[in-house]
């Protein structure tokens, strides 16, 4: 088993925020290897790689942050309490599990939506590629769990706070350890039990938080990266699972030096691995939604404006664009909105409205963050999902330098994750398998 040294372990743990696990808790080696495993080394130099890496992290952090402060807001309020959103916010919200874990986060404050991508490339970092498989994965959820369990039971003292504190980041694996147990223990029937209860048994975006590592795992080779993300979604259910492994495929695209959006794209037509489009009666879910997002792009990019037509008036949070921008966004919120599903963190409504983004703005970072931030439902979810992608495909030292120096400041000294350092030691990891 590869061990990277115990130096650079214990840093990357600390970065993280997680407390070290007991031996007892720990994940023993796997004796099985992972069917998706390759030892190819990525075509890219290590530099290229590495800001590719970066840019992943960052971009997913971003997209996270601008989020954030108004997850599951509806455009209205979104628009009363901030105008048109295209920045980092302060989060004035309150703490949770699945949310902020300190309350009054300056701008740039990141959710579980980046903490899942610390934890999936900890989990990396602890083996070689090969032993990398999803038994092993769940194992080091669980040694999470358990950590958190154990920092719970030795707190002391009068003061609530850190009870309080404690409670919730063991809370935040709670649903997850659950499934992840059987799982491990390859209990099939506990297994099918626990991922039917798993979020109140809901079809959910579970494997998207951190399937786009797998396509860092896999640098431009799309359908080995839609392999491991399969492989690895233990918490999707039905089509989620094709749309988790999609979401790492185009990651992986994204990370080609000659990629560009229509490749990137593509993704959707040209990797099927699983057969998805031969289902029978039904054919392939994802698909569908892809050509949806286009669909709605198409028709929301055809709106015009004639000459004699009165210019339509638009709101003042909209005053910075042009009236035709503003109709054509509109009408591509309004399709959203026929397509929304009765839970706002649905695979299909968050695949849908990453995709519709992207192709919108045609790939341009920050409008694409804005369009989805300034859309609402889970727009923290959705932006870093495309943000891990369109941040792969830029490179760190191509997204906005403000909002880039902000995400690494705060979230090293707030959250101790350190985004720089996860990404030099997944490079390091990667050019050595």
């Amino acid at each position: 088993m590869k061990v990277i040294p115990a130096a650079l372990l214990l840093a990357l743990v600390c970065s993280t925020g997680c407390e070290t696990s007991s031996p007892s808790a720990a994940a023993s080696p796997d004796t099985m290897t992972s069917p998706t495993a390759t030892s190819l080394r990525p075509s890219l130099s290590r530099d290229q790689y590495h800001n590719k890496v970066l840019g992943l992290l960052i971009g997913s952090a971003i997209g996270d942050a601008m989020g954030a402060p108004t997850e599951m807001w509806s455009r209205s309020d979104i628009q009363l309490d901030y105008g048109f959103v295209d920045d980092l916010e302060p989060m004035v919200r309150a703490v949770s599990a699945g949310g902020i874990w300190k309350t009054n986060l300056p701008a740039g404050g990141t959710t579980d939506d980046t903490r899942w991508k610390a934890l999936t490339i900890e989990f990396l970092l602890a083996q070689d590629l090969r032993q990398a498989t999803p038994q092993v994965m769940a194992r080091h959820i669980m040694a999470r769990y358990q950590a958190h369990i154990d920092t719970l039971k030795a707190t002391e003292g009068f003061d609530p706070k850190p009870y309080e504190n404690n409670l919730m980041k063991m809370a935040w694996l709670q649903e997850w350890a659950l499934v992840a147990k059987p799982y491990a223990e390859n209990n099939l029937p506990g297994y099918a039990d626990a991922l039917s209860k798993f979020y109140g048994g809901e079809m959910t975006c579970a494997g998207m938080l951190y399937s786009p590592i797998w396509g860092a795992v896999h640098p431009g080779r799309p359908t080995a990266a839609y392999a491991m993300g399969y492989e690895h979604a233990i918490y999707d259910i039905g089509y989620a699972r094709d749309m988790t492994s999609l979401v790492a495929a185009m990651t992986a695209a994204a990370f080609d030096a000659e990629a560009t959006p229509t490749s990137v794209i593509n993704v959707n037509r040209t990797v099927d691995p699983q057969s998805y489009f031969e289902s029978r009666l039904v054919g392939r879910s994802s698909y569908r939604f892809y050509q949806h997002a286009r669909k709605i792009v198409a028709e929301a990019r055809a709106l015009t404006i004639e000459p004699m037509q009165a210019i339509p008036e638009v709101p003042a949070p909209f005053q910075h664009l042009e009236p035709l921008a503003y109709l054509q966004l509109k009408r591509a919120f309004d399709k959203l909105d026929e397509a929304n599903e009765s839970i706002a963190f649905h695979p299909g409504e968050i695949y849908l409205i990453t995709l519709t983004a992207m192709l919108f703005h045609e790939f341009e970072f920050e409008e694409t963050m804005a369009f989805i931030t300034n859309y609402g439902r889970d727009n923290d979810t959705i932006a870093a999902i495309a943000g891990a992608i369109l941040g792969a495909y830029w490179g760190a030292d191509k997204l906005p330098a403000e909002m880039t120096q902000k995400i690494l400041d705060v979230n090293r000294a707030q959250l101790d994750l350190d985004l720089v350092l996860l990404a030099d030691a997944l490079t390091e990891w990667r050019y050595t398998q």
